[in-house]
Order: C-alpha cells, then sequence, then structure tokens
C-alpha cells in the first residue's frame, strides 16, 4: 500500500519496490519510488506517461524534499 501526503493540493506517493506507479498514481501526482540506485523522483502527466529527474537521490528524505519544492513550483 503506497503513503500518499498531500503538499500544495498535489499529491506525492511514495510506491513501494513490489508496487507499480501507473497502478497507484494519477495525473499530476508526483512519486517517490526506491530503486537499487535510489530514491527516484516520478512526475505522472496528463496522459499518464513518466517523467523523471536524470538521477536519483540518495535517500527519502532529500527526494521527499525535492517533491515538495516541485508541488510548490507547479501551483504557482
Amino acid at each position: 500500500m503506497p503513503l500518499i501526503i498531500q503538499h500544495r493540493r498535489v499529491n506525492i506517493v511514495t510506491v513501494y519496490r513490489n508496487e507499480s506507479i501507473p497502478e497507484h498514481c494519477r495525473p499530476g501526482d508526483i512519486a517517490l519510488k526506491q530503486e537499487e540506485d535510489g530514491w527516484w523522483v516520478h512526475f505522472i502527466g496528463e496522459n499518464g506517461e513518466i517523467d523523471s529527474y536524470d538521477a536519483p537521490f540518495e535517500n527519502y528524505d532529500k527526494a521527499m524534499w525535492t517533491a515538495k519544492a516541485a508541488a510548490e513550483f507547479s501551483t504557482e
């Protein structure tokens, strides 16, 4: 079960390794997912497309901080 928090009316969804991003996220959401190389921040587009930063973050806190900053920027 993913963890969902809302920041500035944007859902930030922590998706666990065995879960699928499209299964738990909808357009406008930001997904955080841990992979072998770190925590990735993914942005869910209007048609369900997934865009990501070009590198993962070393820990969950840095990924969450970045997701919150992106949520603030997207609601301006």
